[in-house]
């Protein structure tokens, strides 16, 4: 602080004055600053000397520069960091103003969003446009193979690539009625709303599906995510399926008596190819748990693949009917067995006893100490990974077996380890005619793999070295070799037992929202009794949210403003109106103006004042003190003449300055203190109807379509956006600031947004004139004539700006004003009802 005390006020380099309103410092081409006066005058020294009247030479450098000729030194830019830095030295007070006029009684800054942004820039390229899914006519949607259409140019949109008619599957894994929302949402806005109500442990294991097929040239691609938005309302898994060829898995009656004779060969490259897909799962950390032949497909080539969305359906399903017989762990019947292990055995399903175990714990049913035992772990793929060969062997006569083998598992019985060697001992007699010669190998490893034990049944590696060895065909010498990466002590995660399959198989009772409504006229949206979230905007996403009219004003709502406890909103009814922002409960109403009620603004010093403005010219300031008074503590008038058409916009700078925009095309600058008229800023040429402040620089826009820039040091013009670009041109109607970004919303609908003065963005956004825009955060809020309320979200950053459409509350009327604060989105119309939108009581 004394360093800063101690410091001298810059000056010019010639004169050795300190820069103000009078010395005011210019930029050269080098970049060194010196004062106008100083300037015009080594100019006119250099004209004597040099032929060229365009240069000068800098006081500092020498540096030969360009400079504005005829114009002068006032063509060159202003060191507005010069001016405020020296304006703060010589006025030490003025920078940390004891009673600043913004922002003492302002609300904190809250960062509303509707999901963490982590989450969208990471989803946000494995979403499938809604289009680019096309059903077949008269097939339902979670039966049907449908197909990609590929002329829509989207391989730089998802990270997957689209084949055109590639055939897909479904795996359905959440789903929300979003009628019942007060937001309607876009559809990639419904998207991130089903995966923020997703927990941590589900996303990661969908991103973990999305990233292994990636990788994995053995399983079916996990193309992405698609809602289907018309019908259903849930959000889809979308794989790759190809056709399920059964009849190449089946040899019958072994494979020596193949007719062909070469039975052996194609139960090698079954087999080697199905330890490869494993082996690649479960380098990955990914264990089946659960596999059926359904899984198993042959891609163009004839190369076996692991449909890895049939896999999570079969275990889903398999889940279910665990969780359908054995709900809260109650004991079943020998016919309610039956029953069940007859639906498993009909979908051809695979799943070892350490995997039924699990489940059967998992819903409450008790099972002796040394019956569990065996923990899951790779060893689990390996029981499957036989079963499926013993299947292709034995054929349908192992469905009886297996059923067999599911009855031992849910019964439940003392001692089913011994049951269990006993069915493996059936299935042995079963092999042993089949399995002769150079391939007793492969019938003793088969049956190592089904030992009870887990830990104890070889590494599919194994299995995988005995099933090439016993092929002699010179082709299979060019697999890739394999290591043992495969064996780990712990897995990242088991499909059967994972998170999404428990999700397909209960969906509906935890994906539905209940709405009511009370007899004030508030609504409650919310969800699973989560937890209370305290601003709108995170209430949107998370299902909370109420509304509350408020009524009281007779006309068009024009403005809002925020200080004091209080919410102003002032009308076409010619009043301003003061609500409690605790319970929006009418306090008090200011008369007294004889025109509409066009802008207001609030002004926090010592006394806080609201003032407000009207299409008379009349100016009301209004002091916010305990009692509200019924009259203006003091008022005056801007002057007119025949083109007036009022004050249609207000803003207040910390250095006590009162700033209006006129239909006469002038911003005025009025001293607070006494009301006099310090100057008027002249440029534009129509209504000025909107102003902004932020860092030091006034903004205003105009019928005009074009967005000014003033000092607020000396209210000279400093730059022009939107004058270069004539042919696009529209009304500009509000202005929104925030640090370096401006946005602009014009009568066409679009929004523009520039980022310290460089236009990053311009969109269409309404359909019809865009009123007023609000911005928390990356989030913003645009209102105007076709009467929605629209969430948009800007992502990206600065530099790759992204405008993402979230969704939209419809209203009854034009919105014409528009603030979010607190927690609260206030939504001011044109039928005079203001609307807060809140989370709580």
């Amino acid at each position: 602080m004394a360093d800063e005390q101690n410091m001298e006020a810059p000056e010019c380099p010639v004169c050795l004055q300190p820069y103000d309103d009078n010395t005011i410092p210019r930029v050269l081409g080098c970049g060194h600053s010196a004062c106008q006066s100083c300037l015009a005058n080594l100019h006119k020294l250099n004209l004597s000397s040099s032929p060229s009247p365009y240069t000068i030479r800098c006081p500092c450098c020498t540096q030969l520069v360009k400079f504005p000729h005829p114009q002068g030194p006032t063509a060159l830019p202003k060191n507005i960091d010069l001016l405020q830095l020296s304006f703060l030295l010589q006025n030490p007070n003025s920078a940390k103003p004891k009673s600043p006029l913004i922002k003492a009684n302002s609300p904190p800054r809250r960062r509303f969003k509707l999901w963490f942004d982590e989450l969208f820039s990471y989803w946000k390229k494995w979403i499938l446009p809604y289009d680019v899914v096309l059903k077949e006519d008269g097939l339902k949607l979670d039966n049907c193979k449908i197909a990609l259409c590929s002329d829509l140019g989207l391989t730089d949109v998802i990270r997957c690539r689209l084949v055109e008619n590639q055939e897909v599957g479904f795996v359905k894994l959440v789903g929300f009625d979003f009628n019942e929302s007060l937001m309607d949402y876009s559809y990639v806005g419904k998207i991130m709303v089903c995966l923020s109500r997703m927990n941590d442990s589900q996303r990661d294991e969908i991103s973990s599906l999305l990233l292994l097929s990636l990788k994995n040239s053995r399983v079916c691609s996990v193309l992405g995510l698609w809602l289907d938005e018309v019908n259903s309302g849930f959000l889809y898994l979308i794989t790759q399926r190809m056709t399920i060829k059964n009849e190449s898995l089946n040899f019958g009656n072994g494979i020596e008596k193949d007719n062909k004779g070469d039975g052996g060969f194609y139960l090698g490259l079954l087999g080697v190819e199905l330890c490869e897909a494993l082996i690649s799962l479960n380098v990955q950390g990914f264990l089946c748990g659960c596999l059926g032949l359904s899984c198993l497909c042959f891609d163009e080539f004839g190369h076996i693949r692991l449909d890895l969305g049939e896999a999570l359906v079969v275990g889903a399903n398999f889940f279910n009917c665990v969780v359908e017989g054995v709900v809260g762990g109650r004991n079943m019947d020998e016919f309610e067995v039956g029953l069940l292990i007859g639906k498993v055995t009909e979908m051809n399903v695979f799943v070892s006893p350490e995997v039924v175990f699990e489940l059967l714990i998992r819903d409450g049913v008790a099972i002796e100490n040394n019956e569990v035992s065996y923990s899951v772990c790779y060893g689990s793929d390996v029981w499957l990974l036989a079963c499926i060969l013993i299947r292709v062997l034995i054929g349908d006569q192992f469905s009886l077996e297996m059923y067999n083998y599911l009855r031992l598992l849910f019964n439940g019985v003392s001692g089913c380890e011994n049951i269990y060697l006993k069915w493996v001992a059936t299935i042995n007699a079963m092999l042993e005619p089949l399995l002769v010669g150079n391939y007793a190998s492969l019938h003793e490893i088969l049956l190592k793999c089904l030992n009870f034990d887990p830990k104890s049944r070889p590494l599919i590696i194994e299995v995988w070295k005995c099933i090439e060895g016993l092929n002699k065909h010179p082709f299979m010498n060019h697999i890739p070799s394999l290591n043992n990466e495969s064996v780990k002590e712990n897995f990242d995660h088991c499909l059967a037992l994972g998170e999404l399959c428990s999700m397909v198989s209960d969906l509906r009772n935890r994906s539905r929202t209940s709405k009511s409504q009370n007899d004030d006229g508030k609504h409650d949206l919310s969800l699973d009794g989560e937890n209370r979230v305290d601003n709108v905007v995170e209430g949107l996403s998370a299902g909370k949210v109420r509304c509350k009219n408020l009524q009281g004003h007779l006309d068009c709502i024009t403005g809002l403003c925020v200080g004091g406890g209080y919410l102003f909103s002032s009308s076409f009814d010619k009043t301003v109106i003061v609500w409690s922002l605790q319970d929006f409960t009418h306090v008090h109403t200011f008369t007294g103006h004889e025109h509409r009620v066009m802008a207001l603004v609030f002004v926090n010093q010592e006394k806080p004042l609201c003032i407000s403005a009207d299409s008379g010219g009349g100016i009301f300031a209004w002091q916010i003190d305990e009692p509200l008074a019924q009259q203006p503590l003091t008022k005056w008038y801007e002057e007119k003449d025949w083109r007036y058409s009022g004050i249609h916009a207000l803003a207040v700078s910390e250095s006590g300055y009162l700033f209006t925009g006129s239909g006469d095309r002038l911003i005025k600058a009025w001293l607070l203190k006494d009301h006099t008229l310090v100057c008027s800023m002249e440029g534009h040429k129509s209504v000025v109807s909107t102003l902004a402040l932020c860092n030091g620089v006034l903004y205003s826009g105009s019928w005009d379509g074009t967005v000014r820039l003033w000092c607020l040091n000396d209210h000279t013009p400093l730059a022009v956006f939107g004058e270069d670009m004539p042919g696009t041109m529209s009304s500009v109607l509000f202005l929104f600031a925030d640090l370096n970004m401006i946005i602009g919303a014009h009568e066409n609908g679009c929004i523009k947004i520039w980022v310290n003065d460089v236009l990053k963005k311009s969109f269409k956004s309404h359909n019809g004139a865009v009123f007023s825009v609000a911005k928390e955060g990356n989030v913003l809020l645009t209102g105007g004539w076709d009467r929605t309320v629209k969430f948009q979200e800007a992502t990206g950053g600065e530099s790759e700006m992204n405008i993402v459409e979230v969704g939209s509350i419809a209203c009854d009327s034009v919105i014409t004003a528009l603030l979010c604060v607190q927690g609260t989105l206030f939504v001011g119309c044109a039928n005079k009802l203001i609307k807060a939108y809140h989370c709580g009581e």
